[in-house]
Formats: structure tokens, sequence, C-alpha cells
């Protein structure tokens, strides 16, 4: 099992990092790592997700949904072929922290048998990735609404 875990703190509130995530349509306008993001954030259903870190190769795969807490929590598992080979639960966390900003982490758990074959990658591009998304995130929760309201 590997786990990677990425943090950043965004002055925004937790609602509107919330309302980004979830606008899965806009993700192929501001997030370089989740290039297309398809399907409805609900408990059980299936999402269908385009990731590219940077300088890695694109990946399809179709998770499914396993936590939705509204400007808290969204969280996700996906599998490569079938389960124990090489899986992935992914999760995004809002915490609103006490100076009014959001603490937005986002990380994986990976687990099965491909894993320590994959670490290199994991561990490189693909954190990578969690990171671009992450500081893309922040510049668009900050951005003033009327920039957010011309790139939609």
């Amino acid at each position: 099992m590997l786990t990677l875990r990425t943090e950043i703190q965004i002055a925004a509130t937790p609602e509107r990092v919330w309302n980004i995530l979830m606008d899965f349509p806009a993700h192929g306008q501001w997030n370089p790592f989740v290039r297309s993001l398809e399907g409805t954030p609900r408990v059980g259903e299936t999402l269908k997700v385009f990731i590219q870190p940077p300088g890695g190769r694109g990946m399809q795969f179709r998770p499914k949904v396993l936590v939705v807490e509204v400007a808290r929590e969204f969280r996700w598992k996906g599998k490569l072929l079938v389960t124990g080979l090489f899986d992935g639960e992914h999760f995004f966390i809002l915490e609103q922290t006490p100076d009014g900003t959001v603490l937005f982490t986002q990380g994986e758990i990976f687990s099965g048998l491909l894993v320590p074959l994959m670490k290199k990658s994991l561990e490189g591009p693909t954190k990578n990735g969690f990171i671009a998304m992450n500081e893309a995130l922040k510049r668009l929760a900050e951005a003033p609404r009327s920039f957010i309201t011309q790139q939609n």
C-alpha cells in the first residue's frame, strides 16, 4: 500500500472551493491533472475520469463515488482491470481553518499487486499532478468572481 497526500492553503470559503471542484464540465478548462471528469457526484455513482500528470501519460478510468459531504469531502475508488491488481482511493478534503481559509487536501491510497512496480511513477508524475491541480484550484478560487464567471 502507498499513500500520497498533498495540501494547500486557499483564501476562499469551503463552499467556493467545493463549487469549483463539483463543476465537472469546467475541469478541462482549469485543471492540469484531471483533464476530464464526467458523471454525478453521488455515492454509488460511477464517474468517467481522464487524468494526465504533467509530463506523464494519460489514463482513463471509471471510479465509483464513495463519499460526498458538501463543502467537506469528496472521495472515489477506481481500479485497473480487476480489484486487487491496482486500486486507488482518491480523496479531496476541505477544512475551514480558524483564519477563514481552507486547507485543501488531495491524496490517494493505492493498493494492489502492481503498486510496488508503479511507486516511482506515483511518487513523481502523479504526485506532481496533484500539486499542479492544487495550485490551479487555489488560483481559481482566489480569483475575483468576475474572472470565474468569464471562464465558465
